[in-house]
């Protein structure tokens, strides 16, 4: 058993939702009776898709049906198949079995310490309260995101002198431009095509964490390589090498962050992929700064070079700092001794290592079944809202224009009037704002919600793209530079907490478990094909446009992101996976009539001040919803917990 599936699922079912139906005089129905009475809303399905469906449900609560009794004597077998002998362990595991199995509902189990239930009260009333070692493990993973944040800014500096060692630093060549773009879009092109689509092999041979490790390898030996070229077509082939590390790292990392992450913090710590790589893009610019005037000393571009090789230094400390993984199978001791270090109690720990073992077993048998899963994203109605919405925020975190600056913010800023080291400053200051604007979106990416952010953001980066193209048109000097300045500042400052952390959280949580790695494989090469063709076209867009053109295109591509998300995207902020399924399983034009109601009901009742009832959020929920905050009211005697 591995213990990266160990700390990356732990806590599975921290914080779910267990769905019961109560009748009349409140007595409970299992779960089990509930999926059987359930009507089928996808009709239909054929016999494999309805197994894949059904193994999916399972996957979510794969305890469901079994008397504490029972699983308590599973918590003991436990202990005893796998060579847990100590006393006090398997007494842990006996209670966690037995809270595991039921909803988390502790207060019915009995021979609890005082101070084991403080600790899982605390897990509801204090949702920021967990052992440091957890954070850090996602911290760590999420590290490995600085790679790719470094990689598009020290190219961004690197470019202006390599460029012209290589031979394509032209401005009036078309060839010169093209090639330029090719080169700093390989790695993406490499993801787009080929890295994104070895996250699910990967994944399945060495575990999430195994598949972080081994691509921030392949990355550290890219950016090595990159300082030692000497023409455009062996900075291509090392750059193109460099996405074989970016695309598995960037599908897997925030999946591993959302699978760790309890409902209410899921956004907040898996939404560190995009924080990281804003720091990564904070500390490239520093770098491009730093080498800047380093003389060449008997080597060729020696600064340049310096820039490139210095990408590697974040994944270096991934490697060096990840926690160690158990590649080996049923090395269960050792999981459970690892995933001691991520929780207060033991009782949580063998809980959650508990649950995960069932959850793997039913993962065994989903795998078993044969499936098409690129039909399947397609044909089935949960899965096809879910890659619509997913589809939809990945590509418009290309389209709104960001990696335009992040790769050519120094030559942008050569071109309105910036030294060369004015312009790699004034970039860093885009690095900073970047990052800095990041940090509110631990707050608000869990209370504001996706949704609200994107359609609150999009139209002011419209709006700043447009000041910043606009401002191409003073005439040279220092109002022309202080106004490109202020609107790709404020750009950065609106994008980094709306479309910068939200599409992969969102894309990360949005499928279900026996279709996620795929589903963010497809939703990763999307980002990634699409970097790489804004890094490819900028040169050229901006030869045939200008800039003032080229910032406007994508200004406009902003208002149509506005609309995208309007009507196709569904809210999942604090959602647990059983949510996620009544809210994606709706028909699509429910999801569309939501938009526009909601797009009146602001109308009408915030700008207008009209009395009007907010819209409902269409779901497919037949039954009634039971969280563990009803059971912690109910626990405490709160009136407004009964159903």
């Amino acid at each position: 058993m591995a213990t990266d599936k160990a700390d990356s699922q732990s806590g599975g079912t921290t914080g779910e939702k267990a769905v019961y139906r109560k009748d009349s005089d409140h007595s409970d129905i299992s779960r089990a009776e509930v999926e059987n009475n359930r009507p089928t809303q996808d009709t239909g399905l054929d016999e494999g898709q309805r197994k894949r469906l059904e193994a999916s449900s399972k996957l979510e609560n794969p305890l469901a049906g079994l008397s504490p009794q029972r699983l308590g004597q599973r918590g003991e077998d436990f202990c005893k198949q796998h060579g847990i002998t100590d006393e006090e362990d398997i007494r842990a595991f006996r209670l966690g079995a037995m809270i595991a199995g039921n909803l988390n509902k502790y207060d019915t189990v009995e021979g609890l310490t005082d101070r084991e239930k403080d600790v899982l009260d605390r897990e509801i009333t204090h949702k920021w309260s967990n052992p440091t070692m957890l954070y850090a493990v996602i911290v760590i993973c999420s590290l490995c995101a600085a790679v790719q944040g470094m990689d598009e800014t020290v190219v961004n500096g690197a470019q202006i002198f390599y460029k012209e060692q290589f031979g394509i630093g032209d401005p009036n060549s078309q060839r010169d431009s093209w090639l330029v773009g090719l080169v700093n879009a390989a790695p993406y092109i490499c993801s787009a095509l080929i890295g994104c689509w070895l996250t699910e092999p990967l994944n399945k041979k060495f575990g999430r964490r195994g598949t972080v490790f081994i691509s921030c390898l392949i990355s550290a030996a890219a950016c090595f390589w990159q300082a030692f070229t000497n023409t455009w077509w062996h900075m291509f082939i090392a750059r193109f090498a460099l996405g074989f590390g970016i695309g598995p790292k960037s599908a897997t990392t925030p999946i591993l962050a959302a699978e760790c992450s309890p409902p209410k913090l899921r956004g907040a710590l898996v939404m560190q992929w995009q924080m990281w790589t804003a720091f990564g893009i904070l500390v490239g610019y520093v770098a491009d700064l730093a080498f800047y005037e380093v003389p060449d000393r008997g080597i060729d571009g020696l600064n340049w070079r310096l820039m490139m090789g210095s990408a590697l230094i974040p994944a270096v400390v991934v490697v060096a700092l990840s926690p160690r993984w158990y590649l080996t199978k049923d090395r269960y001791s050792e999981a459970y001794q690892s995933i001691l270090k991520l929780r207060y109690e033991k009782v949580q720990a063998a809980r959650d290592l508990f649950y995960m073992d069932a959850l793997l077993q039913v993962e065994k048998e989903a795998m078993q079944i044969e499936q098409s899963k690129f039909k399947e994203i397609f044909t089935i109605r949960r899965n096809r809202n879910a890659a619509i919405a997913s589809e939809i925020v990945m590509y418009m975190q290309q389209f709104c224009g960001v990696n335009a600056i992040a790769y050519y913010s120094t030559q942008i800023f050569i071109d309105s009037d910036f030294s060369e080291k004015s312009a790699l400053a004034a970039s860093l200051g885009f690095g900073a704002i970047n990052f800095i604007f990041a940090i509110p979106a631990f707050y608000t990416i869990d209370t504001f919600g996706r949704r609200k952010l994107l359609l609150t953001t999009f139209p002011l980066m419209a709006l700043f793209l447009f000041y910043t193209g606009f401002s191409f048109y003073i005439p040279k000097g220092t109002a022309r530079v202080a106004n490109v300045a202020l609107g790709i500042y404020l750009f950065g400052a609106v994008y980094s907490p709306g479309e910068g952390p939200v599409p992969f959280t969102y894309s990360a949580e949005a499928y279900p478990l026996y279709i996620r790695p795929f589903g963010m494989s497809l939703a990763t090469a999307t980002t990634w094909f699409f970097n790489a063709v804004i890094s490819i076209t900028w040169p050229t867009l901006v030869q045939a446009w200008t800039n003032a053109g080229a910032f406007s295109w994508y200004a406009a591509w902003n208002i149509v992101g506005w609309f995208l998300v309007l009507l196709f995207l569904p809210e999942t902020k604090e959602k647990t996976l059983e949510e996620l399924d009544a809210v994606f399983d709706v028909p699509l034009r429910s999801i569309m009539r939501y938009g526009i109601a909601q797009a009146g009901y602001f109308w009408g009742h915030i700008i207008l001040r009209r009395k009007m009832r907010s819209p409902t959020v269409p779901t497919s929920a037949n039954t009634i919803e039971y969280t563990r905050e009803q059971f912690m009211k109910e626990k405490h005697h709160d009136p407004s917990a009964r159903v």
